[in-house]
């Protein structure tokens, strides 16, 4: 408590604003155990950047952790390319203080000498990816805390290519945050070095989504879209790339449509949670739509619900989206004629079905870490393979290449030119995902989410990943654990022949069971929340579209008595 109450102190130099250091003095003489949360670490980068709760202290975000790390990269920046004009651009989404915690960052930037691209007003996470490539910056940052809750805020850092920082980039820039201390930020601005952008790249980004998710369906006309931003940034660009794709009937749920950074008629803006479209939903029902889709703040993620078989909306999870998009992007490349050079891709805690149909289709499947950044790598470090697409199983999926980060904005799109297409041939989007189901296996998954927040919660979920690891599964719904794959040593184990294989996949806090059935066991900590996720995968086989209840049925059936058996219920 001693080294976190003298971290504390240092923060009351002149340095720091007079707000700030009145509000730590009033910590340290009243509320320890808050000041130990705020004090205690430094805000780190996980899978998707820094974030955290908004606030005074080393581990939160404010303009003196999120500075230092723009002092940290803008050091990185003028080693990796000096002598050039090094360029960023930044972009923020519509939670709290985005606006204004933007600006700090840019000043930070133009104060080292680096010419930065600021957006007007907030834009999707998307755009910020595919401008990155499209005004040749050296590096983007997008301030967002994706679907966290209201007192979240985050950073997210771009390379050149427009995907996420990688290694080894993200760890010398870590090394330079690192070595600095917060009297070493460069606060005063050049405002000759930021320039204010909106319109032209807006345009660009707009005609290149359309150009990607538009395959000039059928039925436009009768397609009825009830559409929500989940007071997010989507609605600066999902309603104009619909209109330009043919789409005129979209219902936009307007109690939800103006930006919000306190999301106030959700509980939660993340639309891998039904809540969150419920609004949606029941507009759909009143109106008798055909599809709901809704997006996260800045706009990486969709939830879809189409009309199931009784003709009711349902929710389909990311898995089931990312399967019917990638297979209708896989039937329009086989109708040209497959080059031989495409893959798809999907991470290691994704359904397994995107396998079965990379074989179906014979072209090469690749799988990265959970995070978007592993897939846009893939993009990188391939040039000469064609990307066709591809997703993870937490509702983000990428069309192409064009944007090197999950993308809400095309993916809408191409849910809807699914959907539409599927109608004007007398099926449906739900009944195309079940014919997947007969064709490449009828796979099932599961996602249990625990949350254990603080010093002491850190602590839990380390235990529980331990102890799973530790203490091996041997069976799981009767059939034998057959694979250990453990990421954080690189070896996957076949505990029943005793062969090795090493994994060719970087090092992750990841710990996978395969059972002879194929089930599939996945653990892994959040690297964004203080949170354990486990992931379940089941499958067996669907002969014929009319057993799809009965076999649906037996498989939520194995996936309780799993829960049952791990304690996870």
């Amino acid at each position: 408590m001693d080294n976190i109450l003298d971290t504390a102190k240092t923060w009351l130099t002149d340095f720091f604003d007079p707000a700030v250091k009145k509000e730590i003095e009033h910590l340290i003489a009243n509320d320890k155990e808050e000041l130990n949360d705020r004090f205690y670490k430094n805000m780190e980068f996980g899978t998707g950047g820094m974030r955290g709760v908004m606030g005074v202290g080393t581990n939160r975000i404010n303009k003196y952790t999120l500075g230092k790390s723009t002092q940290g990269l803008s050091n990185y920046l003028n080693k990796v390319y000096k002598g050039e004009e090094i360029k960023v651009v930044i972009a923020f989404d519509c939670r709290h203080n985005s606006d204004t915690l933007a600006r700090t960052v840019a000043e930070v930037f133009s104060a080292n000498n680096i010419k930065v691209y600021l957006f007007s007003d907030l834009r999707t996470t998307p755009e910020l990816s595919f401008a990155v490539r499209y005004l040749n910056c050296h590096a983007g940052i997008v301030l967002t805390a994706s679907h966290n809750p209201p007192e979240y805020n985050g950073y997210k850092v771009y390379w050149t290519d427009g995907g996420q920082i990688v290694p080894p980039q993200d760890g010398a820039i870590i090394s330079e945050i690192n070595a600095l201390g917060f009297e070493d930020i460069k606060f005063t601005a050049n405002d000759n070095l930021i320039q204010v952008i909106d319109k032209e790249v807006d345009e660009a980004f707009i005609k290149q989504s359309v150009a990607a998710g538009n395959f000039n369906a059928a039925g436009k006309n009768d397609f009825k879209i009830v559409f929500t931003s989940l007071h997010g940034t989507s609605i600066t660009a999902i309603p104009e790339v619909l209109k330009r794709g043919g789409y005129e009937n979209v219902t936009i749920i307007e109690e939800q449509a103006k930006p919000d950074g306190n999301f106030p008629t959700v509980k939660s803006p993340n639309p891998e949670e039904s809540e969150a479209l419920s609004m949606a939903v029941k507009k759909a029902e009143e109106i008798g739509a055909d599809m709901v889709v809704g997006t996260d703040p800045d706009s990486d993620r969709l939830g879809i619900a189409v009309r199931n078989l009784e003709g009711k909306m349902e929710i389909v999870n990311g898995n089931q989206a990312m399967v019917l998009m990638t297979k209708f992007l896989l039937e329009k490349r086989k109708e040209k004629g497959f080059k031989g050079n495409e893959f798809i891709a999907t991470t290691i805690v994704s359904t397994p079905m995107m396998e079965a149909m990379a074989k179906a289709y014979g072209v090469e499947f690749k799988t990265a870490l959970t995070g978007f950044k592993w897939i846009g790598k893939m993009i990188k470090d391939f040039p000469q393979s064609d990307f066709i697409g591809g997703g993870e199983e937490s509702f983000g999926y990428m069309v192409g290449d064009f944007v090197r980060d999950k993308d809400a904005v095309t993916s809408t799109l191409l849910a809807c030119e699914i959907a539409s297409q599927a109608k004007a041939n007398g099926s449906s989007f739900y009944k195309d995902l079940i014919q997947c189901y007969v064709d490449y296996g009828f796979y099932k998954e599961h996602l249990v989410s625990i949350t254990k927040k603080g010093i002491s919660g850190a602590e839990e979920i380390k235990q529980m990943l331990k102890d799973f690891k530790e203490n091996p599964v041997e069976t799981v719904a009767g059939s034998k654990v057959k694979w250990i794959e453990d990421y954080n040593t690189s070896t996957a184990k076949n505990v029943l022949t005793g062969e090795e294989i090493t994994i060719d996949i970087p090092k992750s806090n990841v710990l996978i069971y395969e059972t002879e059935d194929g089930t599939r066991i996945a653990a892994r900590p959040s690297g964004t929340e203080p949170k354990v996720k486990f992931y379940i995968s089941t499958n067996t086989k669907l002969e014929k579209t009319e057993d799809y209840k009965k076999v649906s049925a037996e498989l939520d059936d194995k996936i309780k008595n799993i829960l049952a058996e791990l304690n996870l219920g």
